[in-house]
């Protein structure tokens, strides 16, 4: 289980208080964690909550590592295993101190596990669904020094079949933790039709039934990991009146669903992964929603889920961890844009964020390096 001491549990509080007071709401996790020869980031702007991250002065105290103007980075070499500090402070444009969190980087060697076999389950949305940081953690965790690893699931994205270069997993474009629990419908076949959890019993009637579903598709065993990335469709048409109620139906359905796991998997270790801020830019909103949604109200939203989510896991006793791929992302750069002119009466050719929610490649292998990294401390760990 992650080792979270009550004094740093203490601080990520305490720092949630302060920060709602100034109102940047600084969410910064207990632990970060990280892989010898992997980058690992900080975005300041994942980690507060403003429409506009320039407006104020980032200073980050850690003895590893490097401040850039929009993150802390940091390749660790062999000789950085270990755990070291970090603290974050924001200053104003008078240079006074308005926000802090503390947190610390859990360094372990790339071959944590070597030699060892695990299983893992990755259900989610259609960032689960694209295939792409599934594939890619495939490919990392192939390299030399590592596991052997079983993938499990039905399909290999979009319903496709599984072979040797695709990924199982259970990603499903649209899809919430209600989707998960309940959706059964028999008017449609596709693999978006039914929760691949849900069998029907001796009444007819769909239930949840994990146990079935290993049955089905991993031998009946349980399996080592369990991840979950969901929140995204949940929250997406979420305002500031309705957020903690819907987040409370999330936390519901979270429940059940994680219930149904531990019948079956009493054992597994499960990771949280947290939802991603979106695209930095109102353009791939226009893009994609017209005047549906803002990208400032959806980050409201997505921040104030994280919020609650760490509140809620982040000293859980049940095996269970989150996985801060918020902070791993960069929202300015690794996120699609496409090309066209700066208005109709222009020739000027210029570029525009083209996808609110859905990272470019180079993103989904940022989310990719946030699950390896966490993977990896769990194998580090002594049973």
């Amino acid at each position: 289980m992650t080792r979270i001491t009550p004094a740093l549990l203490l601080t990520f509080f305490l720092a949630a208080s302060i920060n709602a007071q100034d109102k940047l709401r600084m969410l910064l996790p207990p632990q970060i964690y990280a892989v010898t020869g992997q980058e690992v980031n900080v975005y300041f702007d994942n980690v507060i909550l403003t429409s506009n991250c320039r407006n104020f002065i980032f200073d980050v105290n850690c003895p590893k590592g490097r401040q850039d103007s929009i993150r802390w980075r940091m390749v660790p070499k062999d000789s950085d295993v270990g755990r070291i500090p970090f603290e974050l402070n924001i200053l104003d444009s008078e240079n006074k101190k308005i926000s802090q969190a503390k947190s610390e980087i859990i360094i372990v060697s790339r071959n944590a596990g070597a030699g060892k076999e695990f299983s893992i389950l990755i259900v989610g949305d259609s960032l689960t669904d694209a295939s792409v940081y599934p594939n890619e953690l495939k490919k990392l965790l192939q390299e030399s020094g590592n596991p052997n690893v079983k993938f499990i699931g039905s399909h290999a994205g979009h319903g496709q079949t599984i072979d040797e270069t695709h990924v199982p997993h259970e990603g499903r474009g649209g899809w919430t933790w209600n989707s998960f629990c309940k959706m059964y419908d028999t008017s449609k076949n596709d693999y978006r039709s039914k929760s691949p959890f849900l069998f029907l019993d001796e009444k007819g009637k769909p239930v949840l039934d994990f146990k079935k579903y290993l049955d089905q598709y991993n031998g009946g065993n349980a399996p080592d990991f369990i991840t979950v990335f969901l929140g995204t469709n949940d929250v997406f048409s979420c305002n500031d009146a309705s957020i903690d109620k819907k987040i409370d139906d999330i936390f519901g359905y979270a429940d059940i669903l994680i219930s149904e796991f531990r019948k079956a998997a009493p054992q597994c270790r499960i990771g949280l992964i947290t939802a991603l801020p979106p695209s930095a830019s109102q353009d791939a909103f226009g893009e994609n929603y017209a005047c549906g949604q803002t990208r400032w109200q959806f980050r409201r939203n997505q921040h104030r889920l994280l919020e609650r989510l760490y509140q809620k896991f982040a000293n859980s006793k049940d095996n269970i961890s989150i996985i801060p791929a918020y902070l791993n992302i960069d929202c300015e750069n690794n996120y699609p844009v496409k090309g066209g002119t700066a208005n109709e009466r222009s020739k000027r050719a210029i570029s525009r964020a083209s996808n609110g929610v859905h990272p470019s490649v180079e993103g989904y292998f940022q989310i990719a390096d946030s699950l390896f990294s966490w993977l990896k401390y769990k194998l580090s760990e002594k049973n």
